[in-house]
């Protein structure tokens, strides 16, 4: 049975004006936060700096383009945020905004949906624009384990306090998240200690002619590690949430037919913003069956318009 601590239905968590908005205020959480929004064009949200909570934020279009004005001490900037028809189409623009920074996201031209990522933070690194062409296309894994990532708040590709951010694309009956891992304990060189988040949307794979009534899914598991006990075993929709506060997690597993996407957050409380991880012992040895294997030839998913840009592949480690 799946544990309802840790697993939100799309609107449970809605407040505010945001359709999800994931926080200190839920119970054995605190490291990581999230927000998602539907704005119609010219309608907009704000979040403020907050001296007494400091808080980094990450802003990531998922649907349509948006405006965002960025007030610090130094002044007001405004950014253009090109996004994407969906999650599905390939990189995005995204944002960087540090603790001292308020924000105001505007839609522009009809509806659009975006996500804030969020993380307590010591440190107030500077406004970053990232755009969607300077974001590299990761295909990771082979075959049946292919899946697309987009590292654009990791380490090496953004400088931020603490936390870490990427997002993924399954295609359908593919498996992501997999060898099942944890990063729930802190070992210096072998594992980090980091709360995750995971937002989920799915929808009809690409090239399907699906009827009308077809509701696109996909399956998430994570159970108990030495660090404590949690059983998820869930059917996952567009803007379902799962957190991972502890424990092995994986498969995330794109249902025929349909196409699966997640946005993951992680931070913790280690002093280093690193990911490492560590496989289930029972389930590691599946990476080594990748080696030989091509790549799904149905990657990478990008836009029309895109079709040119670089990918890089990867069938190595990596969490997600």
């Amino acid at each position: 049975m799946t544990d309802q601590r840790w697993m939100f239905e799309r609107g449970t968590l809605a407040r505010d004006g945001w359709e999800t908005v994931v926080g200190s205020d839920l119970p054995g959480w605190k490291h990581t936060g999230l927000r998602v929004a539907t704005l119609a064009g010219g309608a907009s949200l704000a979040l403020e700096a907050n001296a007494e909570a400091s808080v980094e934020r990450l802003i990531v279009p998922l649907a349509g383009s948006f405006t965002v004005l960025v007030t610090e001490p130094s002044g007001t900037s405004s950014f253009t945020l090109n996004g994407r028809t969906s999650v599905f189409d390939g990189p995005t623009d995204v944002l960087y905004v540090g603790t001292e920074a308020s924000v105001s996201v505007q839609g522009v031209r009809g509806a659009g949906r975006f996500a804030v990522a969020e993380a307590p933070a010591s440190t107030s690194y500077p406004t970053t624009y990232v755009q969607a062409q300077d974001v590299a296309v990761e295909l990771r894994g082979a075959g049946r384990s292919s899946r697309q990532v987009h590292n654009f708040g990791t380490p090496a590709n953004l400088a931020a306090d603490r936390f870490i951010v990427c997002e993924v694309v399954t295609p359908a009956e593919n498996w992501s998240s997999f060898p099942a891992h944890k990063h729930d304990e802190s070992i210096t060189g072998v594992e980090s200690s980091l709360e995750e988040i995971y937002y989920f949307e799915s929808e009809v794979s690409r090239g399907v002619d699906a009827p009308a009534e077809a509701k696109p899914f996909g399956m998430f598991s994570t159970y108990s590690s030495p660090a404590g006990a949690i059983d998820i075993n869930a059917q996952v929709r567009t803007g379902d949430v799962a957190l991972v506060p502890f424990g092995y997690h994986g498969p995330a597993v794109a249902a025929p037919g349909y196409d699966l996407y997640y946005l993951n957050v992680m931070a913790g409380p280690d002093p280093e913003r690193v990911w490492n991880i560590t496989d289930d012992p029972a389930h590691g040895w599946i990476r080594t069956t990748w080696e030989g294997q091509a790549v799904d030839p149905r990657l990478p998913y990008l836009p029309n318009s895109a079709a040119t840009q670089p990918a890089s592949s990867s069938t190595e480690g990596a969490h997600s």
